[in-house]
């Protein structure tokens, strides 16, 4: 089968942090950016969402080397004011993380967006800056792969002589601009990589590369 052409794009940062938004007046983090986030990040880039094509989609993996806790003074979006007191909470952070990407359409735009962004890239809170580079390499388009530290759609069938596919987990997709509704979608992540193999679309040199749902904010209206 001819191979398809891709940008990858490694994003590495020395931190990251990624609240659950699950959970409201409470700090707790998330072992992978939510596809929402690294697709804002890719809008930040292009430098908004009305330069990204509503059909943007991507296959991503993480790691992190490390994690820890630390305290960030919590401000609350209450209607009240007597609920608006800042508050001092424990904040879970990852270190020396790296994303990759793989995005299979529209290759000179984010090759471009990502090389000269537009907005600093940052995943998570807007002071975790973040660093890109970009390379284009061919996928062999559909196969077995393995899912290591890929960011899958919970479901995608594994292999059936394993259920280590990792944590399943409810994470937003896309969310609209004003931020009224949010699309959510169930993923799963395993934070120490799994063997498990699965169908996917492309078959990258080191696994596979699982396409994600859409994350522009048109998604979140539907």
């Amino acid at each position: 089968m001819a191979p398809a052409e891709a940008l990858e794009v490694t994003l590495t940062a020395p931190i990251a942090s990624f609240r659950n938004p699950l959970y409201q007046g409470m700090q707790i983090g998330l072992p992978c950016p939510p596809p929402s986030t690294v697709g804002g990040m890719l809008a930040a880039a292009a430098g908004s969402w009305d330069n990204v094509p509503e059909h943007t989609r991507f296959a991503m993996t993480f790691t992190a080397e490390g994690s820890g806790t630390d305290l960030e003074t919590y401000h609350p979006a209450a209607a009240k004011p007597a609920y608006r007191n800042a508050t001092i909470k424990d904040r879970e952070f990852l270190t020396d993380i790296t994303l990759t990407t793989w995005l299979t359409t529209e290759l000179d735009l984010w090759e471009t967006a990502l090389r000269t962004p537009v907005w600093p890239l940052h995943l998570g809170r807007s002071q975790d800056l973040a660093t890109a580079r970009t390379r284009r390499v061919h996928l062999t388009k559909t196969g077995t792969g393995t899912q290591g530290h890929a960011v899958i759609p919970h479901t995608t069938t594994p292999d059936t002589s394993t259920t280590n596919n990792g944590e399943q987990m409810q994470l937003p997709t896309a969310i609209t601009l004003d931020r009224t509704r949010t699309k959510w979608d169930t993923y799963r992540y395993a934070p120490t990589g799994t063997d498990a193999t699965l169908d996917a679309d492309y078959i990258t040199d080191t696994g596979q590369a699982l396409l994600l749902p859409p994350t522009h904010p048109a998604h979140a209206t539907t």
